[in-house]
């Protein structure tokens, strides 16, 4: 072994050991379900912020976007657009009303939970169709993770790419199994300060060392002048109005996605969202700028071109070429880090919706706080063990598995979420028409692939009118239900 993946190694060991350290530490706090699923309610503004970004912008900011840009230049950047709206959306009109909503509704812990308490729903049909729906998508979308994972070690050290994939998933099960989610919020945090300052970095280093912007800019224009034009292909085509809704339509996402979602449920007072916003907006606005630049100065920097799933590697390739083998591998482990986040983020999630929106409401009722623990616990490791497998192909494209599961989430919870927080005419029969709607939609749309349409938008459109449809015919909400709805307006002026 070189004395640079020494240095490389011992920077990845550092990182891997405090976020271990967390997971421990948290793993002597956690008592209760209440603890596990959603902190007990006790984030503040800044680890909120943090944390929900983190948990977001997964390997597919550190790589699937950078590989995006460093194939279609500016004209990649409208997902970032789309996005951007959409997080700013999610903060500024769900966060509040969502956090209040759930701690009325009888203290809901998780999005089925607030379904089933929302409607007085004694079926149970409102927590188990979400909770199937949620560990499909999320074992996609934890797949996606350790494939980033996988390229990650065996770019850096050769690693066989098997290895690589059980190595990245072993430290993310680690503390997402023993912590539970103040281990995971606080990881998101530090893991979010890394990623930012990392994706920042790489590009601007990188301009330095061409001989400045402007130096840099003239010379990507002369590899490709289509790439500043934002509605123009690399190969000259004018982008078509398909393409362009299809990458703005991104930014629906944010209204369905349950590891976001329950950030807002879990910080301690409204009144903090509005800081926790500008912390958020302003972190995504950076990085995901950075994010395309990281591509397009790729393109120009590396003398080596980048082809098929390899473009998805651009950061990790400058990183080792720019910096010291030490500042590498903490630049590195910051991309660890973004993997991480997310994937933590989203087991947690899916093991929370087996254990309390299926284990306990089909299962075993009456089953104590401490076995739902050790419930969601052995499901960690039962949903990590299908992602993993989903993972072993080394041909997988990042970003097309994150869109994938982004779809399926937004279509099947985010119309479901907006029209219960805020159209008091909404029904239980409607939210599970449009919760059933929107996902097979994405499931279908997807294996067809129609008019080359991102299957997000018909999706929840369809989602959206499944529930408006089935509310209109079904009979008005009971007493209880607006009367809920109402008191949540009051608590809101």
């Amino acid at each position: 072994m070189t004395l640079d993946n020494i240095l490389v190694i011992g920077a990845f060991v550092i990182y891997l050991a405090l976020m271990m350290a967390i997971g421990i530490y948290y793993y002597r706090k956690t008592n209760s379900m209440d603890d596990y699923i959603i902190g007990n309610r006790k984030l503040g503004a800044w680890v909120t912020a943090m944390s929900a970004e983190a948990s977001d912008m997964s390997g597919w900011m550190m790589m699937g976007v950078p590989g995006a840009a460093y194939l279609a230049g500016f004209s990649s950047a409208w997902i970032a657009v789309g996005l951007g709206l959409g997080t700013w959306a999610n903060w500024h009109f769900v966060a509040k009303r969502l956090r209040r909503y759930t701690e009325m509704a009888n203290n809901s812990l998780t999005l089925p939970d607030f379904f089933q308490n929302r409607y007085n729903d004694h079926s149970n049909l409102l927590r188990i169709i979400p909770a199937i729906f949620i560990v499909i998508f999320f074992v996609i979308y934890t797949g996606s993770g350790f494939v980033s994972g996988g390229k990650l070690f065996s770019t850096l050290f050769g690693l066989d790419y098997t290895t690589a994939v059980l190595i990245g998933a072993f430290v993310v099960v680690f503390y997402t199994l023993t912590g539970g989610f103040m281990a995971v919020c606080w990881t998101d945090f530090i893991q979010g300060i890394m990623m930012f300052f990392a994706i920042v970095m790489v590009p601007a280093f990188a301009m330095y060392m061409l001989g400045g912007v402007q130096t840099t800019i003239t010379a990507i224009d002369i590899v490709n002048p289509t790439f500043f034009n934002p509605f123009m292909n690399p190969d000259g085509s004018t982008i078509s109005f398909i393409a362009f809704i299809s990458l703005m339509g991104w930014g629906l996402g944010y209204f369905g996605q349950p590891h976001i979602l329950v950030r807002f449920m879990a910080i301690s007072s409204t009144s903090e969202l509005k800081r926790s916003k500008r912390i958020a907006v302003g972190w995504y606005i950076i990085a995901m700028i950075a994010a395309v630049f990281v591509g397009m100065v790729g393109k120009v920097y590396l003398t080596e071109p980048l082809s098929g799933p390899a473009v998805e590697t651009v950061l990790l390739v400058m990183t080792k070429q720019l910096f010291n083998p030490f500042m590498g591998g903490l630049i590195m482990s910051a991309v660890l880090a973004a993997i991480m986040s997310t994937a933590s983020s989203q087991l947690l999630v899916s093991a929370s919706a087996f254990s309390q929106d299926f284990y306990r409401a089909v299962v075993r009722k009456d089953a104590s706080h401490t076995e739902l623990v050790w419930v969601s616990r052995a499901a960690v490791l039962v949903i990590s063990a299908m992602a993993i497998s989903i993972a072993m192909n080394p041909d997988s494209f990042i970003l097309e598995m994150v869109a994938y599961a982004w779809a399926g989430f937004a279509a099947t919870f985010g119309p479901a979420v907006l029209m219960s927080l805020f159209w008091r005419r909404t029904t239980r029969n409607g939210v599970l028409a449009g919760i059933v709607v929107g996902g097979v939609t994405v499931l279908v749309w997807k294996q067809l692939a129609l008019f080359g349409l991102y299957e997000i938008i018909p999706g929840f459109a369809l989602g959206l009118l499944a529930i408006y449809v089935v509310s209109k015919l079904d009979k008005e909400p009971a007493k209880e239900i607006t009367d809920l709805f109402d008191a949540v307006d009051r608590s809101n002026i």
